[in-house]
């Protein structure tokens, strides 16, 4: 973001122009940025172009632009809680250079963005996996910083930063593996295939992967209209899904659909998806013609299958009630 293209106010622009911003310099920006009650764009381009252009920075910095950044693609336009693709699109090219974010701040602010949103394009969580990717396979990106592992191996704590986002969407709701999460998980399993993983990766690869074919709701931004109908409910603030996501991961499929259909198990605020998926559960645990050729592609590409193909074909095994007849082939390799 180049300083003369913005259009600053005069408090940020002062501020533009500093080598360095002072814990009284954070609150004079906070205070003047947040004057009216809303981040507007104008506000958000210069805090992201203050942040890439003054590297010494108040340790009071990082919490005020992951809060004004977050609530301005999330809380500002109309309905609450809804990213839209154009901004999904917008803080992707805001916060990476070659596809890679430039600050650990900067993927800190994505991800709260991520938990704190109600409707969100798959691709913005794709993005945030490809962060982990990058971290795991090449040792690079913000992530990197004071790691302690050798590249090209999945360790717990690489799990958990999957899970997390992951978890960033489901826990408000979007229950499903989208298409473009499962590609990115494929991609980290084959460049990863031979190293000494982490057992909580087999775990998270072979359970993602089969929700991703099996769940029946869909990981994808909703229309407009659709977000304003939900949003009602969603400004109910005593529905906590979090710690119900958490546990739908730890069982199988059926235990995933058993969870979901249980009447106490969450809030009233999911009941009619609820009732959505009781009616679909039949037809979402076969895995089609689509959703088989997909897999058959995807696995073994190198002409090996590994462990943790092994254990998705095992999984998809014990969990579906009808896998299509062409992954006949897969299933005999792992009789």
């Amino acid at each position: 973001m180049v300083m003369g293209e913005l259009q600053l106010n005069n408090a940020m622009a002062s501020m533009a122009k500093k080598s360095s911003l002072s814990a009284d310099d954070v609150l004079a920006m906070r205070q003047e940025v947040f004057a009216d009650g809303l981040v507007d764009r104008a506000e958000a381009d210069a805090l992201f172009a203050i942040d890439r252009s003054i590297k010494d920075k108040a340790s009071e910095w990082p919490d005020f632009f992951i809060e004004a950044i977050t609530d301005y693609l999330v809380m500002v336009e109309v309905p609450k809680g809804y990213i839209s693709e154009y901004n999904a699109a917008w803080v992707i090219r805001a916060v990476s250079s070659d596809g890679v974010v430039d600050a650990k701040v900067e993927l800190e602010m994505l991800m709260r963005c991520m938990e704190k949103a109600t409707s969100m394009p798959a691709s913005l969580s794709a993005f945030a996996l490809r962060q982990v990717q990058k971290l795991v396979v090449e040792g690079v990106g913000p992530l990197a910083e004071g790691r302690d592992s050798t590249p090209g191996v999945v360790t717990a704590d690489d799990v958990k930063l999957m899970r997390r986002v992951l978890y960033a969407y489901s826990g408000q709701g979007g229950l499903g593996i989208s298409r473009p999460e499962a590609e990115v998980l494929f991609d980290i399993n084959d460049q990863t295939a031979e190293a000494q993983n982490d057992p909580a990766w087999t775990d998270l690869f072979s359970k993602a992967i089969a929700f991703s074919l099996m769940a029946s709701i869909s990981h994808v931004a909703e229309s407009r209209e659709e977000a304003l109908r939900r949003e009602e409910w969603l400004a109910d603030t005593s529905v906590s899904a979090t710690d119900f996501m958490a546990s739908v991961f730890s069982g199988g499929l059926r235990q995933f659909g058993k969870k979901m259909v249980a009447n106490n198990s969450i809030q009233e605020a999911y009941r009619q998806r609820n009732e959505a998926f009781e009616k679909e559960n039949a037809t979402s645990e076969k895995v089609d013609a689509v959703e088989a050729e997909w897999l058959v592609e995807r696995i073994g590409r190198d002409g090996k299958l590994h462990a943790n193909e092994i254990a998705l074909i095992e999984f998809l095994k014990q969990e579906s009630d009808a896998l299509h007849p062409s992954l006949q082939p897969l299933l005999n390799k792992v009789a």
